[in-house]
């Protein structure tokens, strides 16, 4: 069929493109206005006229803004940031990384990219521009409202940093555990044609249909009563497990874990099994084949269900609010708190300010990872 008879008419291009920027602008949006809302004071933030709250002349006439210099180094450095993680870490991962320890190399690179960019952005660039725009006149003047005063409010006076530490251990301990059994059992169970297998999977698929609050409900004996059950063994240090991390995580396992046995699944269904006669014949056994030659090339699919398991423990808020207690509160159940209170202006932009520092972790794995994601949903979208 000739490029000619494929090419689409004018009419449905132009209908299709206008729909996807409608759509575009329409999701970026609400990202882009608390993004604004939270650096400017509460008199801009709440301003009816929306030029007053993207340009803060209120937060601009108490001396703090920023110069045209400050907004060109400062895009710069984004800009470079996001390079750095779409070609740099890759390349780097893959050319240093040694084989079948690929994970430890994206740890690493994440890490370093991160810590790079914080340390440049909010400690090196601030430095260099307060001796830099006094000799630069006209761009080293504020023409832009911005502070960060309520970032500092958040994470230092109102503790939002223990709220991250939270959700930094639950969403750990379930992509680990959750990509741990999953690993292991989709690839048995790819690997298994027995009417055994099957059945497994469409018991999964019932407990993935469950209502969240039903695991809750089954679980809350458990929790509550852990300190009674483990005494037998653990004596008078037997801990109660509710309002702690490890009950929300033992809750988000069984939500999550049959989503990551199916999607993995699928991922080794695509996977030739001559590949595990060749290992098998080469000498490894069961376990080395799949450790040695089968997760290699799964890691595509691999990160790609981690990052919807991430998505799931880092966004949760039900079981988070039903089963931890106030000093174990991850960052969404604290955001619905700071919103829900009786509060002043000033209170609404620091939640505001919040909820947009839940959102810049999201992003930057996404920059990361994305040709992985993009890898991972191709392999396990197409079989054979």
């Amino acid at each position: 069929m000739s490029s000619r008879a494929l090419r689409q008419p004018l009419s449905l291009r132009l209908t299709s493109n206008i729909f996807l920027a409608l759509w575009c602008l329409i999701a970026a949006f609400p990202i882009f206005w608390i993004v604004v809302m939270s650096f400017k004071s509460p008199v801009d933030a709440f301003d009816s006229n929306a030029l007053n709250v993207i340009f803060g002349p209120a937060t601009l006439g108490v001396g703090k803004g920023l110069s045209l210099l400050d907004i060109i180094l400062g895009v710069a450095v984004i800009w470079a940031t996001i390079v750095i993680a779409k070609q740099t870490v890759p390349s780097m991962v893959k050319s240093y990384s040694k084989p079948g320890q690929e994970w430890f190399g994206w740890v690493i690179g994440v890490l370093v990219v991160l810590v790079g960019f914080l340390v440049v952005f909010f400690v090196v660039l601030p430095a260099v521009l307060n001796v830099l725009n006094p000799w630069f006149g006209p761009l080293g003047r504020d023409v832009l409202g911005l502070t960060t005063e309520h970032y500092k409010t958040v994470w230092i006076d109102r503790g939002f940093s223990n709220n991250f530490k939270n959700s930094l251990i639950v969403t750990t301990g379930v992509v680990t555990v959750s990509l741990t059994v999953g690993t292991l059992a989709g690839y048995g169970l790819a690997r298994s044609g027995s009417t055994l297998a099957f059945w497994i999977l469409i018991v999964a698929l019932v407990f993935r249909a469950l209502p969240h609050s039903v695991l809750v409900a089954g679980y809350l004996p458990v929790f509550i009563n852990s300190a009674e059950w483990l005494a037998p063994i653990l004596g008078e240090n037997a801990p109660t497990l509710y309002g702690k991390p490890f009950a929300v995580i033992a809750v988000l396992v069984a939500i999550n874990q049959p989503f990551t046995i199916w999607m993995l699944r699928s991922f080794f269904q695509n996977i030739p099994a001559e590949l595990d006669e060749a290992a098998r014949v080469d000498g490894c056994s069961h376990f080395q084949a799949f450790r040695r030659v089968i997760m290699p090339v799964m890691w595509p699919g691999v990160i790609t269900t981690g990052l919807f398991s991430f998505l799931l423990a880092y966004n949760d808020f039900l079981v988070t609010a039903l089963l931890l207690d106030a000093q174990n509160q991850t960052m969404v159940p604290a955001i619905v708190g700071m919103f829900n209170r009786e509060t002043t202006t000033t209170d609404q932009v620091v939640a505001v300010a919040a909820a947009v520092s839940i959102t810049a972790p999201l992003i930057f794995l996404v920059l990361i990872f994305q040709r992985q994601i993009v890898s991972g949903l191709t392999a396990g979208a197409v079989k054979g």
